[in-house]
């Protein structure tokens, strides 16, 4: 075995030792996003399911279906708890429409490219089920549904 490979394979070590915290506070956001989508949308008859979670720093997109419906959801990481921001449709694949929800360019443009790989790997129907959230709804502080006038709205 040569100088060269050893080194090369020191460094590959090296990166995934590194690499595996990210790995794991990565997969704990996840978690953490798909509990809060549950506590708050989950019911009985009409189970939530919430898949993919894309997590860039301090913002995620989770794109979930209940039902023959869906949407995806836009969430912030704010004193060390995600909350759920904005509730949408295909809105939230688009960077500009992250932008105005409070991101810079470059972290909007790589949570929507994220996305879309994330969802690329689902079937089509069920993708489709993310597009038939009409609008966009945002949610008041700690994630909650301000108050809608008698109008009833459901995940």
């Amino acid at each position: 075995m040569s100088i060269r490979n050893l080194t090369f394979g020191g460094l590959c070590i090296a990166f995934l030792v590194a690499m595996a915290p990210v790995q794991a506070g990565v997969a704990e956001d996840e978690a953490s996003i798909t509990r809060l989508m549950k506590q708050q949308f989950d019911k009985p008859e009409a189970p939530l399911t919430v898949a993919p979670v894309v997590v860039k720093a301090d913002h995620a997109i989770a794109s979930w279906a209940q039902g023959e419906r869906g949407g995806r959801a836009l969430l912030r990481r704010y004193h060390g708890q995600w909350e759920i921001s904005v509730c949408a449709g295909d809105g939230l694949t688009n960077p500009s429409v992250l932008q105005s929800a409070g991101m810079t360019s470059p972290q909007a443009d790589a949570l929507a490219r994220a996305l879309v790989r994330a969802e690329a790997g689902l079937p089509a129907a069920h993708r489709a089920k993310f597009s038939t959230f009409d609008g966009m709804l945002r949610l008041g502080a700690g994630g909650q549904h301000p108050p809608a006038h008698g109008a009833s709205h459901t995940h």
